[in-house]
């Protein structure tokens, strides 16, 4: 594939931290995509809520379904537009890697129980797993990623005006210029994301019952999408013509994508991937009636889903699970795993952040097994197996 002249070229790279030797078979992208997909980190993905706690099914995406899922669309988006496909890749693939457990209700016990040491952010914790928590080099901790890819994973919702205190510490040693936009991959990483959640939670929760098609009608895209999937196999029961409905939603939004995209770049007309950074707003995004129909959407998901009873159920008793698990492993240390007590900083906030750390790293199942022993019964209801 021939790539375009403001690409981001692998051989231009800012480089690694630490310099290492090129391989003769991988380029620098390459070689970032592979170190993320065999980190422990992206394993844990495996076992992190998506939406559904504990899912009873075992068709529910997860962390890690959902980060194979957002890379594939990213990868299309950025073989159509001329872009490096690995980088795109390696950026889609680790942008979830900063989730705790228990999903979105994990981080907000987690954020309120750091609140006095800085709080948590998962994107920035993206970063501090990549260089620093990932120990798979005898000289050096993290995975020694480019900077463009760790740039991607710090900007790829665009410049950071006012970073965590995560990413101020590693930006301090390493710049990577926050306040401009990341290169066009990451930002095809991000909207990639939207994509993939918007029409995959979707599925997930007609799977789960939790809305009807009938109700979905009510959002005029998913109307006129449903309405081109009807049309074309009239005769197909509804429950097949499920992931076809989710096909058309993804295809027209990559198709909408790509020529907004394409129309936004045409217009800067950059000849660098400096040209890109300097632009001053996105160049990869929906059209003004796509975004708006996402937004409807995304709505109606966060009305009939993310907040549905069978959703909230177990929030309140996951957050006991995060609440309780740093009350404890903060106030005696010797609860921690023993490398993790060798580790241990002395002093404040290190010994929260510290904790912070050993918690966000959890899976869902893990976290709630050591709930158990450090705390005491679990706080999920009876019949919630992890």
């Amino acid at each position: 594939m021939t790539t375009k002249i403001y690409a981001s070229d692998p051989a231009a790279s800012r480089g690694r931290l630490y310099a290492r030797p090129d391989s003769g078979t991988r380029d620098a992208f390459q070689r970032d995509r592979d170190r993320i997909v065999h980190s422990s980190a992206f394993r844990r993905l495996r076992y992190k809520t998506q939406v559904f706690v504990a899912p009873d099914g075992d068709h529910f995406r997860v962390r890690l379904t959902h980060s194979l899922e957002v890379a594939q669309i990213a990868r299309v988006i950025a073989r159509a537009l001329g872009l490096n496909e690995d980088l795109t890749e390696a950026c889609a693939l680790a942008h979830d890697l900063g989730h705790p457990p228990f999903g979105h209700s994990g981080e907000d016990a987690l954020e309120a129980a750091m609140a006095p040491f800085g709080g948590f952010d998962h994107n920035a914790q993206t970063l501090r797993i990549v260089t620093r928590l990932e120990h798979r080099y005898p000289d050096f901790d993290g995975l020694n990623l480019t900077w463009e890819t760790l740039e991607g994973l710090a900007k790829h919702n665009g410049p950071v005006a006012a970073p965590t205190w995560a990413l101020a510490e590693y930006d301090a040693a390493h710049p990577l210029d926050l306040g401009s936009w990341p290169g066009l991959e990451a930002q095809v990483a991000a909207m990639a994301d939207d994509i993939a959640y918007d029409n995959h939670d979707l599925d997930d929760g007609l799977r789960a019952g939790l809305f009807t098609i009938d109700d979905l009608l009510a959002v005029p895209f998913v109307a006129a999408s449903w309405a081109a999937v009807t049309a074309r196999f009239p005769h197909a029961p509804a429950r097949r013509l499920v992931p076809e409905l989710v096909r058309e939603q993804i295809g027209r939004m990559v198709d909408d994508l790509l020529a907004t995209s394409r129309g936004r770049i045409a217009a800067v007309a950059p000849s660098s991937v400096a040209d890109v950074r300097a632009a001053g707003h996105a160049l990869i995004g929906f059209s003004e009636a796509m975004a708006t129909a996402s937004a409807a959407l995304k709505a109606f998901l966060r009305a009939r889903m993310y907040t549905h009873p069978f959703v909230g159920r177990l929030r309140d008793p996951s957050q006991l699970v995060v609440t309780g698990l740093f009350a404890a492993l903060h106030h005696d240390a010797l609860l921690l795993p023993e490398a993790w007590q060798a580790s241990l900083p002395a002093d404040e906030p290190g010994r929260a952040r510290h904790v912070g750390d050993f918690i966000a790293g959890m899976t869902d199942r893990f976290a709630l097994k050591t709930y158990e022993q450090v705390v005491g019964p679990s706080p999920l209801p009876d019949g919630v197996l992890i």
